[in-house]
């Protein structure tokens, strides 16, 4: 029996105009949009401190592999370390526009939920899609829960 073929929602461009909406909206770093804006470089973040994906291949391959298999796009990560694994949360936009008015919401000045594909790096198995809750300070964002 053959797989049904999905037909996307959404094109890249669309996807792609409502991230830099995002980005803009959780105030990172112009430089850093810039560079999604024009030339799609994604940038994670440690305790707000930002980072270009392609200078961890492990990253930029899991960017890949999730666009790819789930038609989405991935606009900023952060990275933690938790009791339960070292944790890469992918802030995405999906491919359904149904979905996105609840991709982003904002509690505070600096607090936000995001819909997101946690990935535990120590533990594939805990990997899974969600809403993370963020911060955002001078630039760069962190997950706070």
């Amino acid at each position: 029996m053959e797989k049904e073929i999905k037909q996307a929602n959404t094109t890249k461009e669309e996807r792609k105009e409502l991230a830099i909406k995002f980005m803009k909206q959780l105030d990172i770093y112009e430089p850093y949009i810039k560079g999604f804006e024009k030339s799609d470089e994604v940038c994670f973040f440690e305790r707000f401190a930002g980072f270009w994906a392609w200078q961890d291949e492990d990253v930029q391959n899991k960017i890949k592999e999730l666009e790819e298999k789930y038609n989405c796009t991935v606009y900023a990560i952060t990275h933690e370390f938790a009791e339960f694994g070292e944790l890469y949360n992918f802030l995405i936009i999906t491919d359904y526009k149904e979905e996105w008015d609840d991709l982003i919401c904002k509690y505070s000045a600096n607090e936000f939920s995001a819909f997101s594909y946690v990935w535990n790096k120590s533990d594939e198995y805990l990997s899974e899609f969600g809403t993370i809750l963020i911060q955002s300070f001078g630039g760069g964002i962190r997950r706070i829960s």
